[in-house]
């Protein structure tokens, strides 16, 4: 398999990695070793509808405006961008409409097929390009970056997060960022939610330390939630924290949108303290997301 870096040279064969045993810390079945098989078909299976209502979802939009003016004042126009885990390209597009040069990267050859054909209808074949590499193999991309940006949890589908850090520390420039949107372990609202539904064993599920599996269009799909600290501690050898802060602690998450529209004035004030005090010490541990920013340190040193 040749993987193209973002000047369209280099290449190198697929290296599967070894995956850890999920087994002892999962709180719902038993940890299928073909995980990056499973998110492959399990996004294949969704990427028609990433451009429709879940794409453009007021809630999904507000959290992807987080990330990218994040990513805007870490990293200048024409910097050099890693997208993990891009979906369909909506992020990407974005950016490459804004003059910086990104390299896609996805597990799922659909939502790689949709960012491509993105890129060719907008122009932006010279700043955006996608490959089908999930975050399991990011061993394979050639080059040097100046970030690398993940939205909406890619990461928390990684079996193997120090591995992923020790891959984004090598693909990054000396003082490159991370900046990440992951999905957190204590979120106020699904779990109240989902314990005024009855559905006690869903609210339990979203504080497990482990993994936890979903089935989605009848494939499993393994999940692990993170407090920032924790999901920081696996790139803390290569990267300080910048910091962190919640996306949606007051506001609902994104599936409970009919909540929030049907309330636009309360929705419009729980988006004002997510602004102003949603990063307060306790506060700004919970949420759906939380986006987090991380830079290279100057001396790390990695295999």
């Amino acid at each position: 398999m040749d993987i193209i870096d973002m000047d369209g040279q280099g290449e190198c064969e697929r290296r599967d990695a070894a995956l850890p045993d999920f087994t002892a810390c999962s709180t719902a079945a038993a940890f299928d070793p073909a995980l990056p098989f499973q998110v492959q078909r399990t996004f294949d299976s969704v990427a028609a509808k990433e451009d429709g209502s879940c794409g453009h979802n007021v809630l999904i939009q507000r959290m992807r405006a987080s990330l990218r003016e994040a990513v805007a004042v870490e990293l200048s126009v024409g910097a050099r961008l890693i997208d993990l885990g891009c979906g369909t390209g909506l992020d990407a597009q974005a950016f490459a409409q804004h003059g910086y040069r990104v390299l896609a990267t996805d597990g799922s050859a659909a939502m790689v097929a949709r960012t491509r054909q993105r890129a060719q209808e907008a122009g932006l074949d010279a700043r955006l390009r996608a490959v089908a590499v999930g975050i399991e193999h990011i061993d394979q991309l050639r080059g040097e970056f100046d970030g690398i940006y993940s939205n909406f949890g890619s990461l928390n589908h990684s079996a193997n997060l120090p591995a992923v850090a020790v891959e984004c520390a090598r693909l990054l420039r000396s003082d490159g960022c991370l900046v990440f949107a992951v999905i957190g372990r204590i979120c106020p609202w699904e779990m109240s939610d989902a314990t005024l539904r009855g559905r006690l064993m869903r609210a339990g599920m979203r504080l497990a330390c482990g993994a936890t599996a979903m089935h989605v269009n009848a494939n499993t799909l393994w999940i692990r939630r993170y407090l920032p600290r924790e999901f920081y501690q696996a790139f803390a050898a290569y990267f300080s924290l910048e910091y962190y802060r919640p996306l949606s602690v007051f506001l609902p998450p994104p599936y409970l949108v009919d909540v929030y529209q049907h309330y636009p004035v309360l929705g419009k004030s729980l988006g004002w303290l997510d602004d102003r005090i949603g990063t307060w010490p306790l506060l700004r541990d919970m949420g759906d997301y939380f986006l987090i920013v991380m830079r290279k340190r100057s001396t790390s040193c990695y295999v």
